[in-house]
């Protein structure tokens, strides 16, 4: 179960429990959860209890007791608790298979994965300056907008700079509206698209004016171009073309990605510098129970839970106006494949033979590319294959 899967089981039961009499209150348009911070219950959250409270003329903790029952009997939700004030904490079930779902989405969607219609009853008209941050912004918000289903519409106080179109920025309308429409405002980035262009060309330039906030200066030195782990840039670009790499040379060896679990076995190779804990002579049966498959490796957990994530990450990128949230969201996505990688080569090395766990880490690297690439679109920035 995907965590949108679970935001629309959540809102079926509010929809039961209104049906069924049991809660009076209007059935939200959309329900949102959230990954449990540290410390927390469970694996996701979400506050609909509060929410209904009051339209519902109950407590919090009724209604979120009433939303519980049906809520547990779902396919996949291993158990559901209330916490605090009337928070529904859930346990998902058989996190292989949540897992699965996952990277199949990500497979079947491609670089649309995280696109959605969450928003396909709004209309935005954006509206900016004449500078240049404020037009990619303008015009990065209005692409992911319409990935959730939005219509959106940019227009600028005058007529837009030429160079704009070199860095991918369209313009559907200048001068002043007739009503007020919603400004795009970030800070100046104090230089010409002409200049930006001439100095780091489009896609360093585009990563610049959108990595910072809008209401934080934007980076725009020669270190956007610095082919190195310290520029986050180039770190997402280096990520994305190693997972490519990493699916041609699978290819040559005869194999290709399948999500299925895996783990430390004798019949499986342990991740990198790892060794098996089982002693020699252990009876049969402790030797089955080693054998046997297990859970994706704790290595993956960091990147398979960004995975999951990214759909919410980017509907909160065009909810709040904010491309900044999907460029950190890729930065934490890069960071996380190459611990992944380097703790779980998905390529066997040297005598080894292709494995189910190599297929399995397969899957994940792909994914993980897959993410890169559509995040980078979405910004505007190209993916290259090769680095």
């Amino acid at each position: 179960m995907t965590p949108a899967d679970l935001s629309r089981t959540v809102l079926h039961a509010v929809r039961r429990a209104v049906d069924e009499d049991a809660l009076r209150a209007p059935v939200p348009a959309r329900v949102r959860v959230e990954r449990t911070r540290p410390g927390g219950s469970g694996d996701y959250a979400c506050a609909v209890a509060l929410q209904l409270a009051g339209p519902a003329a109950l407590p919090a903790l009724e209604v979120a007791r009433i939303l519980r029952e049906r809520v547990a009997a779902e396919p996949g939700v291993g158990r559901v608790e209330i916490t605090g004030p009337g928070f529904l904490s859930f346990t998902l079930d058989a996190p292989a298979e949540s897992d699965r779902a996952v990277l199949a989405a990500v497979r079947e969607q491609g670089i649309a994965y995280g696109h959605g219609d969450a928003l396909r009853d709004e209309i935005h008209q954006l509206h900016h300056v004449r500078e240049v941050r404020a037009a990619v912004t303008a015009h990065t918000v209005r692409r992911l907008l319409v990935a959730q289903g939005a219509r959106g519409r940019t227009t600028c106080e005058q007529a837009p700079d030429p160079d704009w179109v070199r860095l991918g920025v369209t313009v559907d309308a200048h001068g002043t509206p007739p009503t007020p429409l919603t400004e795009i405002r970030p800070v100046p980035a104090g230089a010409t698209a002409g200049e930006l262009l001439e100095r780091l060309g489009p896609d360093a330039a585009r990563w610049g004016l959108l990595r910072a906030a809008g209401h934080d200066r934007a980076a725009l030195g020669p270190e956007l171009l610095v082919q190195g782990e310290a520029n986050p840039l180039f770190r997402v670009r280096y990520a994305h073309a190693r997972a490519r790499a990493l699916t041609r040379g699978a290819a040559a060896l005869g194999f290709t990605a399948e999500a299925a679990p895996y783990g430390e076995s004798s019949t499986e190779p342990a991740a990198h510098g790892a060794s098996s804990t089982e002693p020699a002579g252990a009876s049969p049966a402790a030797q089955a129970a080693n054998a046997a498959p297990a859970p994706y490796d704790r290595a993956a957990r960091p990147l398979l839970d960004l995975i999951a994530d990214h759909p919410g990450v980017l509907l909160a990128g065009a909810r709040h106006r904010a491309p900044d949230r999907v460029a950190r969201q890729l930065e934490a996505v890069a960071h996380a494949f190459f611990d992944f990688h380097d703790s779980c080569p998905p390529l066997p090395a040297g005598d080894e033979k292709p494995s189910a766990a190599h297929r399995a880490r397969l899957a994940i690297a792909e994914a993980a590319g897959t993410v890169l690439a559509g995040g980078l679109s979405l910004l505007g920035i190209r993916a290259p294959e090769h680095l």
